[in-house]
């Protein structure tokens, strides 16, 4: 395969995966463990692959076009996702929530509630680690999904929720929402929601909410 002997890139830059499917990726690193490749997300978290999906690795030195956020503090940003929303919150991306979640069949209560513990219905916050929007989109998950503005409200639920979609088809409820927070690769290395108390009380807020 080709990216066996593509690690060439340095640490300091990033590499651009190619799929054999025609699509690309933006990653910080790959690894090989054991007989799956691991890459390494540019803004946090892991994908694991079958080394066979993989056309080419090469490097990337193109940063991704990031607009300025509204940054906000780990502690801000708690706080908010853990505040009830204000009517309007709910409301004025009622009708986007609902629609793209008809469109991708996902219950549309699962979406609100991943929208207020994500981002507490701000649609310009920007986590520490660099997610983004409503739906707090990894700056990889956006190109995956050919995002142009990540804090447009309705770009922004449309790939979160296509996203979410994704690990439902492949992982239940509980593990699902685990991977949205800490990535596939995460899940899988641990075969259930990761040791990690941020994605445990994650999962558990949402999971509270959509109850």
């Amino acid at each position: 395969m080709a990216f066996v002997s593509l690690g060439l890139a340095t640490p300091a830059r990033a590499e651009l995966v190619f799929f054999s499917t025609g699509r690309s990726l933006s990653v910080k690193a790959h690894r090989l463990e054991g007989s799956s490749l691991v890459l390494t997300l540019r803004g946090g978290g892991e994908i694991l692959c079958e080394p066979s999906v993989i056309a080419r690795i090469e490097p990337d030195e193109v940063p991704y076009p990031e607009p300025e956020p509204v940054r906000l503090e780990p502690a801000a940003a708690t706080d908010d996702s853990r505040r009830v929303p204000l009517q309007g919150d709910h409301q004025r991306y009622a009708d986007i929530i609902d629609k793209v979640s008809a469109e991708q069949g996902v219950d549309a209560k699962l979406v609100r509630a991943l929208i207020q513990v994500e981002s507490g219905y701000q649609r310009r916050a920007r986590s520490p680690r660099g997610a983004m929007g409503l739906m707090q989109l990894m700056p990889a998950t956006a190109r995956r999904y050919a995002v142009a503005d990540p804090y447009d409200p309705t770009s922004n639920i449309e790939a979160g929720t296509t996203h979410l979609k994704s690990l439902l088809e492949r992982f239940p409820l509980s593990l699902a929402l685990a991977a949205y927070n800490a990535g596939e690769a995460a899940v899988q290395r641990f075969g259930g929601v990761p040791p990690y108390p941020e994605t445990r009380d994650y999962v558990s807020r949402i999971l509270e909410l959509v109850r």
